[in-house]
C-alpha cells in the first residue's frame, strides 16, 4: 500500500468511527463488569513450587493465572494445579511479541512471532482459557508507523484462521510501543480483520499517560476482550518523570476506576476478569494488591 493511499484510508476509516457504536446492557446480571481477578505468573515471588503457587493465590482471593507463552512450565503440573486449587486460567500473554515484533523488517523474525501465537492459540484451548495477550506491532526509528501497520495487519491477517478454529481470541493490547495511540485508530485497527476473533486487551493505566480510559472504553466497546489492572499518577510524571508514573499503589493513581467501572458497564463488558498487571512480591504484598482490587471493583 502506498504511504498515501494508507493515509487516506485511514482517515476515511477514522471519520467512520467517529459516529458511536450501539452502547449494549450489561450481560452480567447482578455482577459489577469486573468481579473475577486474575494476576500474572510471574508476579507469585514466593519460593514455592507449582501447585503451592496455585494454593497461594486462591487463598489471597484471586480467581485465576496468567501464564507467559511460551514458558518452561510443565502444562501436566499446570492443568493438575488447576484442577486441584480451582484457579482458572483465563488466558496466555504472548512473551515474543517484543523480541520478535510482527512489524519487524526481517520476515523470517516476523515468522518466529507468528508461530509463537499460534502454539500460544492451541495452547490456551488445552489449559481452558479464552485470550491470547499480543502487542501487534513496536514502533522505533527503524521501523515507521505505516510499516508497522502494514505488516503487523499482514501477520495478523495470516493468524485469524488459526483464532477462529482454536476458538481462542487474539487480544491486542495497548502499552508504549508508540503505536496505535488513539482509541479510534484502535478501533479501526481491529476492525480491519472482520472477525469476533480479533479484540482488544485494555490496559487501565497504560492510557492515562496520554488519554482516559472510561473514553477508551466507550470508544472500544464489545471489541474488549480483557482488562489489566494498574494505575498510573500523572502529578509522578510530571515531577518526577514518565515511568515513575506507574510508581503508585492500586487506586492513589489517575485512572479513575469509578469511571472504568461506569464505561465497563454501559459497553456490557462481560468477562468479568481483570488481570493485575502491577511489581509483585511475597503473600503480604499479593495480598495488599487483592484487596486493592476489591475496593477498584465495588467503586
Amino acid at each position: 500500500m502506498e504511504r498515501r493511499d494508507f493515509i487516506k484510508t485511514t482517515g476515511m476509516a477514522t471519520l467512520a468511527l467517529a459516529l458511536p457504536k450501539e452502547k449494549k446492557i450489561s450481560k452480567v446480571t447482578g455482577d459489577r463488569p469486573l468481579h473475577k481477578k486474575s494476576l500474572k505468573y510471574g508476579m507469585i515471588k514466593e519460593d514455592l513450587n507449582l501447585l503451592d503457587k496455585f494454593k497461594l493465590v486462591r487463598d489471597l482471593g484471586f480467581d485465576g493465572i496468567e501464564l507467559d507463552s511460551p514458558d518452561q512450565l510443565d502444562d501436566r503440573e499446570v492443568l493438575a494445579a488447576r484442577d486441584a486449587t480451582g484457579i482458572e486460567l483465563p488466558g496466555l500473554v504472548n512473551s515474543l511479541h517484543w523480541k520478535n515484533p510482527l512489524s519487524h523488517p526481517d520476515p523470517m523474525v516476523r515468522k518466529l512471532c507468528s508461530d509463537s501465537i499460534i502454539e500460544s492459540l492451541e495452547r490456551c484451548k488445552h489449559l481452558g482459557g479464552t485470550s491470547v495477550l499480543v502487542v501487534p506491532a513496536v514502533v522505533n526509528e527503524d521501523v515507521s508507523y505505516d510499516q508497522a501497520w502494514e505488516r503487523s495487519t499482514a501477520e495478523l491477517e495470516k493468524l485469524v484462521p488459526f483464532a477462529e478454529k482454536t476458538g481462542i481470541d487474539i487480544a491486542i493490547e495497548n502499552v508504549w510501543n508508540n503505536f496505535l495511540l488513539s482509541p479510534l485508530e484502535a478501533a479501526q485497527y481491529v476492525d480491519q480483520f472482520k472477525s469476533e476473533r480479533i479484540g482488544w486487551y485494555f490496559d487501565v493505566g497504560n492510557v492515562v499517560r496520554y488519554g482516559w480510559p472510561d473514553q477508551w472504553i466507550r470508544i472500544l466497546g464489545s471489541r474488549i476482550k480483557k482488562i489489566d489492572i494498574k494505575d498510573y499518577s500523572r502529578k509522578k510524571q510530571q515531577e518526577e518523570g514518565i515511568w515513575q508514573g506507574f510508581k503508585v499503589l492500586l487506586g492513589d493513581g489517575d485512572a479513575n476506576y469509578a469511571s472504568v467501572n461506569e464505561a465497563l458497564a454501559e459497553v456490557g463488558y462481560s468477562a468479568g476478569w481483570g488481570s493485575a498487571e502491577v511489581p509483585g512480591g511475597d503473600r503480604r504484598r499479593l495480598q495488599e494488591i487483592s484487596d486493592s482490587m476489591d475496593r477498584l471493583y465495588a467503586m
